[in-house]
């Protein structure tokens, strides 16, 4: 996806959390609205994932 494909919005967040965060994006060598969107894909990544599993234990009884 290129830069121009992508929306800009307004964020508020905690300072705190920033601050984690934007240490969290130099240690891994990227910045930290890369980040952001590197937690927020895996987040999701992690939620379909699960709803996946759990789709396939419902029929087990």
């Amino acid at each position: 996806m290129s830069e121009k494909d992508k929306k800009a919005f307004v964020l508020r967040i905690n300072p705190a959390l920033l601050k984690e965060i934007e240490s969290w994006a130099g240690d891994e060598f990227r910045s930290t609205n890369g980040q952001i969107e590197y937690l927020l894909s895996e987040a999701l990544k992690l939620k379909r994932k699960r709803r996946v599993n759990k789709n396939d234990t419902e029929g087990e009884c």
